[in-house]
């Protein structure tokens, strides 16, 4: 069962994390329909706070089971004390007359049939010897992968001399690893512990990173060096995690029929709801506003 909550704040964003905080559920875990714009107004004057639609599914309640009224006739029938049935006089059996004595009619010799010989006793079963547990499975460890190290005066090894000297400043000891892919993009694997900081907020740091490096070694350059950074693999499970996101809202979408407004996202991000949905029946798909608050709108269509 779907419900909804309204709340308010000076932004867009703290109204949803005020709705979310009273929730106590996940951004993707609801749905935002914005309702209202925010306005700084003019001296203190028209200011107009942000204001939101929150929905999300609740759990259907459990009907309690009714007990069935007591008919008044049936209380009223036990509370009366019954009255004591008269004895009844059973009837004397009738006597049976006497049977007639015959004479014993001889009976056929029986034939003998010879005992059957005795059986002698199954010797016991040695008990069966108990089963030795079978070792569990351990899981394997998956192998670290082995980079091969920049050829000297390489692009591979210009990304990883600026991205090596970027980590520093951020007093980060993860090393940088380049290759190129097939389709002419420069994959960058940062290695080491503690990559937490580095990703950031769903992914916001790592982007900073990557626009950087796509910056600074695109300069002086003939045609356009693409970049790719990614920490953890994190690139594939936000993905992941994109594509089923977007097919829950697509499918509330087309049980309410009405469309849905996402949470701001990066263009890299947008494009991944857009594929993950284009060719869904009943679906359309656009996007609004302006950056860094671009938001996809999920949209049902006959």
């Amino acid at each position: 069962m779907e419900k909804s909550i309204v709340t308010t704040g000076k932004t867009i964003d703290l109204a949803i994390a005020s709705a979310l905080n009273q929730l106590g559920l996940d951004r993707d875990s609801v749905s935002v329909t914005v309702l209202q714009q925010a306005k700084s107004g003019f001296l203190g004057f028209g200011v107009q706070p942000a204001k939101v639609q929150v929905t999300y599914e609740a759990p259907d309640p459990v009907p309690e089971k009714q007990e069935a009224p007591k008919s008044a006739l049936g209380s009223a029938s036990r509370s009366k004390p019954k009255a004591p049935a008269a004895p009844v006089k059973k009837p004397d059996a009738p006597k049976q007359a006497e049977p007639k004595q015959e004479a014993p009619k001889a009976e056929p010799p029986k034939s003998e049939k010879p005992a059957a010989p005795k059986q002698e006793p199954k010797a016991p079963r040695a008990p069966k010897a108990p089963r030795e547990p079978k070792p569990a499975a351990s899981k394997v460890p998956a192998a670290p992968k082995t980079y091969a190290p920049a050829e000297p005066g390489s692009v591979e090894e210009k990304i990883e001399v600026f991205i090596k000297g970027l980590l520093e400043h951020m007093d980060s000891k993860a090393v940088p690893h380049c290759r190129k892919e097939a389709d002419g993009t420069y994959k960058v694997d940062l290695v080491g512990d503690d990559l937490g900081y580095l990703i950031g907020r769903r992914g916001d740091t790592l982007d900073a990173i990557q626009h950087l490096a796509n910056y600074t070694v695109n300069r002086g350059v003939e045609g356009h060096i693409r970049i790719n950074v990614d920490a953890e693999c994190y690139r594939e499970k936000r993905e992941d995690s994109l594509r089923r996101y977007a097919r829950k809202k697509a499918q509330q979408v087309l049980k309410a029929r009405r469309r849905t407004t996402l949470e701001p996202m990066n263009a890299y991000e947008r494009h991944v709801i857009h594929a993950a949905l284009q060719d869904m029946d009943n679906i359309t798909t656009h996007s609004t506003g302006v950056e860094p608050n671009r938001r996809v709108v999920i949209e049902y269509v006959k």
